[in-house]
């Protein structure tokens, strides 16, 4: 499943931004300030909303006044989110859009609608549309539908009108579009990655995945280690390569039950605790876990991966990046290392400005100079660093 535009109105410091054409591997660039946060918002906001609704998820993002702080400064409407997605390379083009308002001091779904095009010619297909709380979903099974006025249309009202559509039909088989949605916005990882959380023992448990912040990273190296074997291996390969001295790493559970890593340097008989290795080598391997995981996300959403490794290992980690998206993943990444965008090529960077306290975006593919330097074998992270990227310095 691959997002092909994100489009977002009255959100924060985005009045009216679109961000079109979008690659599997998508790289931000941006003074601090811009926006590159802001944009993984919208998707934290997305997945919050899924799991419980929109007030919880404004609240999460624009605390006591969610509503009013999430809209943009000096906007008066409502706050729209639209995705443009395709659920394999060859299904049509869909687009999920969904419009909130505030009525009465709370906030309510104004509008929620998912549709997709049949061919290249004619207006989309309306496979869920619902207003303040109420709409209808198409229940028969599109890809045997070639009459839009075959569609079997169910009405269908919401216990509320601050919950998403999307969130209930998602769970049934019959609405195959809206599941897709429903697992990509369900399974995409938002790195919010803390060393230090990830340093501490944990209690015995079960983890399939490295969560947000990393503090399961041990458990999930004991999972890899028991269920993945090959995987595991794999990753302690990598992080040999990029660690002088790596020889081995492990999860040991103690009388206590808990859980704590441990790392062999090939130097010293006696392995070291996790609290006692450089904070590069912990994240590295919070990175390769990610990047490795058996049941790897749709999305990926990282900012600034750069912070505490060492500039050598930049290169390799964005082609790492690369390689999970081009498996059939979709990687959004923040960054300040020239280092880092040295490993991009020009279709793969968009940089964030503000214009009037908004934040617009462009397309580095889209600027003739910065194509011409490319064409000639420059590198976008030097042509960065020289301030071709208008309006932003490095």
């Amino acid at each position: 499943m691959q997002i092909e535009a994100i489009r977002l109105k009255n959100f924060k410091c985005f009045r009216d931004m679109e961000l079109k054409r979008i690659p599997r591997f998508c790289v931000l660039v941006g003074a601090n300030g811009t926006g590159k946060s802001t944009l993984f918002h919208a998707f934290g906001f997305l997945r919050e909303a899924f799991f419980s609704n929109i007030h919880t998820a404004l609240a999460k993002l624009g605390g006591s006044r969610g509503f009013q702080e999430v809209r943009s400064r000096g906007a008066s409407g409502g706050i729209e989110i639209e995705l443009k997605f395709r659920i394999k390379p060859d299904a049509p083009l869909a687009t999920y859009f969904l419009a909130m308002e505030e009525q009465d001091g709370e906030p309510i779904v104004s509008r929620e609608l998912l549709k997709y095009r049949r061919g290249s010619h004619g207006q989309p297909w309306h496979f869920l549309d619902f207003s303040n709380g109420s709409g209808y979903a198409v229940t028969n099974e599109l890809e045997a539908v070639k009459d839009e006025r075959s569609l079997q249309r169910e009405e269908q009202r919401l216990k509320s009108r601050g919950i998403l559509a999307i969130k209930g039909l998602a769970q049934f088989e019959r609405f195959p579009v809206v599941k897709e949605l429903g697992n990509l916005i369900e399974n995409w990882h938002l790195s919010d990655f803390h060393i230090n959380r990830a340093r501490p023992e944990q209690a015995a448990g079960h983890a399939e995945h490295l969560s947000s912040e990393g503090e399961n990273l041990a458990l999930m190296i004991q999972y890899l280690y028991r269920h993945h074997r090959a995987v595991f291996d794999r990753i302690l390969a990598k992080l040999s390569q990029r660690i002088p001295g790596m020889a081995r790493v492990e999860a040991k559970t103690t009388e206590e039950g808990r859980v704590l890593l441990r790392f062999q340097d090939r130097a010293f008989e006696d392995p070291f605790l996790a609290r006692h290795v450089s904070d590069g080598t912990i994240k590295m391997l919070a990175y390769l876990t990610l990047l490795y995981d058996p049941q790897p996300h749709p999305l990926l959403c990282v900012e600034e991966p750069e912070n505490q490794l060492y500039l050598s290992i930049l290169v390799e980690l964005a082609e790492e990046f690369r390689g999970y998206a081009n498996q059939g993943g979709q990687v959004f990444v923040s960054t300040h290392s020239h280092d880092f965008l040295n490993a991009t090529t020009i279709d793969e960077v968009f940089w964030l400005t503000k214009q009037n306290g908004y934040t617009k975006i462009h397309r580095a593919q889209d600027d003739p100079q910065l194509q011409a330097y490319m064409a000639d074998g420059d590198k976008m992270g030097y042509l960065w660093k020289q301030g071709f990227f208008g309006g932003v310095g490095p």
